[in-house]
């Protein structure tokens, strides 16, 4: 976790650039959790350093992290700014900044990464090992502040405001003939559940899939098998309307699993998955999971689950089956290639987004917004500028 040497106002500001200035911006910001979000204005530094960004945001969409972390259920350093699915347009770019410039349609991705460590030279930038702090720990003024003190952005980005800072490689460039809404997306929703079928499990032509939870990251799992040839994919969840959303997504069979056994509906109809997905994180689901594939095939946990949750696995017939589990972080993408391909997609109608927004609400609703997430009614809210 980042730090600053000293909390002192004044020393904040006689570390800052000469001339810099600050710009007073809009945010939500949550203080405590439990808790809610509070509205404030905020002072964003105008100082870029060379491999930052300056983003108006235009759309952030809502996420079950920023819930788990309202709700007390992700350690998060506070006060900060949730919102983590972000498309806006570039305003300005820091001295190193050279494929990007002002006007650019841009998402942002909290899988950013250096470049330059192991993981990264293997092709692994979701997992980069500066991935927690980069663009953060050497900047030499905290880039948000109220009343002096510093204020986080969740993932390093905090999309829940008007105007941010972002580090070069927390963004990419995309079309923007993709609506601002649906662009936000892409951002995790999408490149999570898409690229956790096509990068993490590798689904291919002609196999069987099983998705449990179909929120905005389980709808795209759905899609995402679709799109690399599942011949049967089943959606799993305890509402009847996000079941039939997932249909429109490509699934073939819905199993509502507050009316059944789940693991057994799902045994009758296609004799165990290949690949089943637990988007949900908990020990009950994981466990559901497990008992859906057949033999020598693996069970992707693709929620987060709570800190505490502790998994409990089934032994011997995990071993005597020769199954697999295996956690899945973000799709395992690699963003600035996955997200404009991803955009390309929607724009030749092979990818779903509009079905995907819920519903759009300003700023002043976000609270709102995460208590449809609690009671399990939307797909995606998406909070707009105007």
């Amino acid at each position: 976790m980042t730090t600053y040497p000293t909390t002192d106002p004044g020393a904040f500001v006689a570390a800052a650039t000469p001339g810099a200035t600050r710009t007073r911006v809009r945010a939500a910001v949550l203080a405590a959790a439990t808790g809610q979000l509070e509205f404030l204005e905020l002072e964003l530094d105008d100082w870029l350093a060379p491999d930052e960004v300056r983003v108006r945001v235009e759309a952030c969409g809502l996420c079950h992290s920023d819930l788990h972390m309202i709700d007390g259920e992700l350690p998060t350093a506070m006060p900060t700014v949730p919102g983590h699915e972000i498309a806006g347009t570039v305003e300005a770019v820091g001295s190193a900044v050279a494929d990007l410039a002002a006007g650019d349609r841009v998402v942002a991705c909290l899988s950013m990464f250096c470049g330059t460590c192991g993981e990264c030279r293997s092709g692994r930038t979701f997992l980069c090992d500066r991935r927690n702090d980069l663009g953060r720990a050497e900047r030499p003024v905290p880039r948000l502040l109220r009343d002096g003190q510093p204020v986080g952005q969740v993932a390093g980005l905090g999309g829940l405001i008007e105007r941010t800072v972002l580090h070069r490689n927390s963004v990419v460039r995309v079309a923007a003939d993709v609506p601002v809404d649906r662009a936000a997306l892409l951002g995790c929703a999408v490149l999570t559940g898409v690229g956790s079928a096509l990068n993490g499990a590798g689904v291919r032509p002609g196999d069987s899939v099983a998705v449990i939870g179909c929120g905005g990251v389980g709808l795209n799992i759905v899609q995402g098998a679709r799109l690399a040839g599942a011949t049967r994919i089943v959606a799993v969840d305890l509402g009847a309307e996000k079941l039939e959303l997932a249909r429109r997504f490509g699934a073939t069979d819905v199993v509502d699993a507050g009316a059944v056994d789940a693991v057994a509906a799902v045994q009758e109809l296609t004799g165990g998955v290949d690949h089943a997905f637990d988007v949900v994180g908990r020990q009950a689901t994981v466990t559901q999971a497990v008992g859906m594939i057949r033999a020598g095939r693996t069970a992707y946990v693709v929620g987060i689950p709570p800190v505490g949750e502790q998994l409990v696995l089934p032994g011997l017939s995990l071993v005597t089956s020769a199954k697999g589990v295996r956690g899945l972080l973000m799709g395992a993408n690699h963003f600035p290639r996955d997200i404009p391909v991803l955009a390309d997609l929607y724009l030749q109608g092979r990818l779903e987004l509009d079905a995907l927004v819920s519903e759009r609400i300003p700023l002043d609703e976000a609270n709102a917004g995460f208590e449809q997430m609690r009671r399990g009614q939307a797909a995606r809210v998406v909070v707009t500028f105007a």
